[in-house]
């Protein structure tokens, strides 16, 4: 077709296995790249400081690697999707709008807003899947209820099949006009204006090629370790590519095929070993995705309503604050929230284990934490955060609320035995032993006057009794437990 057609990125800030760009690129000899960085997108649940840094150099990359094929990115902003939108069809002639669904409900609503507009006007839109193996209704219960439990709702994937990615990257792409004008990735001031973000830029690569570094890197060594390495905070298990998949650089679907061609093709479908535990987690985003859309209340409802009775803690601002600080003198927590501040990172053995502190022996409710990792995270993703605030929490999704409280001390004895994790985030008490390091308030006075260490001054003293905060939790919930 002669036609032009505008190709709306989002949340899919890549050129390969991209939909929307691959069917425009298909049908169109005019393809228009727009970004719109639209006022009607910034809701309570919008990016943080920390993924707004990683926005402003994902568009960057995006528009360098459409530059480097023939094409650019025009970047829009000051105004509704709809009313830019409209914009840019009247500048370019457009008779076509793409796009990959989102699923998050402010911008299903938006979408399904500006889909009508755009069609009472008489253009075509076409949208696509590009950021989920499968879409959120495609995997049902037998009953065609959704989900509530994971390993369930994995099964029923898993049995289904789990696609690769099947769009190849464009080997070249149209101009586009010169007359159409574009703003800068900078002027839309992602970028913090007092810089605290150093420790970004040493630890991250964002864009396209930076995620199938990291993949690769994960796929040449660390996946055979992944099974348990994946729970060592002091090691490199992980493969880091939550922030890449947030923003779309790759998708799962590109990821299931890379890692299953990775392994033995013959063996279970290549999905093996570490490959398996490492495709599993991509589940999870799945599911997480799954549950949102199912239940869109749960942004800052509990999945089950009778958990809105919990008697969470009313005056918590100080501890809130101690806790965000990583100054709660417990130090595994203390290290993974320096880790995030100085990240935009965290390690998720170590999210499970500041949430369980936060909301089981803090009593603080889970929509705090939820939020703090919203503002802080470079990976914060809607759909994830909410799942594992409300798992930890007990009032969501396979949760276990009268069981599963994290004991931190035990848990940096078993994933942090050396205490590497602990030492490079919590410099204050590194020279302690071992055996004291990840409860320093059972050090001897003697061993703490010999290391010149003042339990109060140079480190805070926990902010809860670990025993004595559990019990009540646990109280707490059981008295829920008898409203019913």
């Amino acid at each position: 077709m002669n036609e032009a057609a505008i190709v709306w990125f989002r949340q899919d800030l890549r050129l390969t296995d991209n939909p929307a760009l691959s069917a425009a690129l298909a049908r169109h000899e005019h393809v228009i790249p727009v970004y719109l960085h639209a006022d009607d997108a910034k809701t309570e649940w919008s990016h943080g400081a920390a993924s707004r840094w990683w926005l402003h150099h994902s568009l960057e990359s995006l528009d360098a690697s459409l530059r480097k094929l023939g094409s650019r990115l025009i970047i829009r902003c000051n105004g509704s999707s709809a009313d830019l939108l409209g914009q840019l069809v009247e500048e370019t002639g457009a008779t076509h709008v793409y796009w990959n669904r989102l699923y998050e409900p402010h911008h299903i609503e938006r979408d399904r807003i500006i889909k009508k507009r755009l069609l009472e006007q008489a253009l075509e839109v076409s949208s696509f899947n590009g950021a989920l193996l499968f879409e959120p209704w495609e995997i049902t219960k037998a009953d065609g209820s959704p989900f509530r439990v994971f390993t369930p709702f994995w099964k029923a994937c898993v049995k289904k099949g789990l696609p690769a990615a099947h769009f190849d990257p464009p080997g070249q792409l149209p101009a586009v006009s010169r007359r159409t004008r574009s703003e800068k990735a900078a002027s839309l001031d992602l970028l913090p204006k007092i810089r605290w973000d150093e420790g970004f830029t040493g630890n991250w690569l964002p864009g396209e090629a930076g995620a199938h570094e990291y993949l690769d890197e994960f796929l040449e060594d660390r996946v055979l370790h992944y099974k348990d390495d994946r729970d060592r905070p002091d090691r490199p298990g992980t493969s880091r590519l939550s922030p890449h998949l947030h923003f779309g650089e790759i998708s799962p679907r590109q990821i299931v095929g890379v890692s299953n061609q990775a392994v033995d093709a013959s063996s279970q479908r290549g999905i093996v070993g570490g490959t398996e535990a490492f495709i599993r987690e991509v589940g999870w985003r799945e599911f997480a995705y799954h549950l949102l859309y199912h239940f869109p209340h749960t942004v800052d409802k509990p999945l089950y309503d009778r958990f809105d009775a919990f008697p969470w803690e009313k005056n918590y601002a100080r501890k809130l604050e101690a806790w965000q600080q990583g100054r709660t003198g417990i130090p595994i927590v203390d290290a993974g929230m320096r880790e995030l501040w100085h990240t935009g990172w965290m390690h998720n053995r170590v999210r499970m284990i500041v949430a369980s502190l936060l909301t089981k022996n803090m009593l603080i409710p889970w929509q705090e934490g939820a939020r703090w990792f919203m503002g802080t995270l470079v990976d914060a993703d809607l759909a994830s955060n909410t799942l594992g605030w409300q798992w930890v929490a007990g009032c969501g999704a396979d949760a276990a609320p009268y069981f599963r409280i994290f004991n931190p001390v035990t848990q940096a004895q078993k994933f942090d035995p050396e205490g590497g994790y602990i030492r490079k985030w919590v410099p204050e008490i590194a020279a302690l032993p071992d055996k004291y390091l990840a409860k320093p308030w059972t050090t001897p006075p003697d061993l703490l006057d010999a290391h010149k260490l003042k339990l109060g001054k140079d480190y805070p003293e926990p902010v809860v009794d670990l025993k004595a905060s559990r019990e009540r939790a646990l109280e707490r919930y059981q008295s829920l437990k008898r409203m019913q």
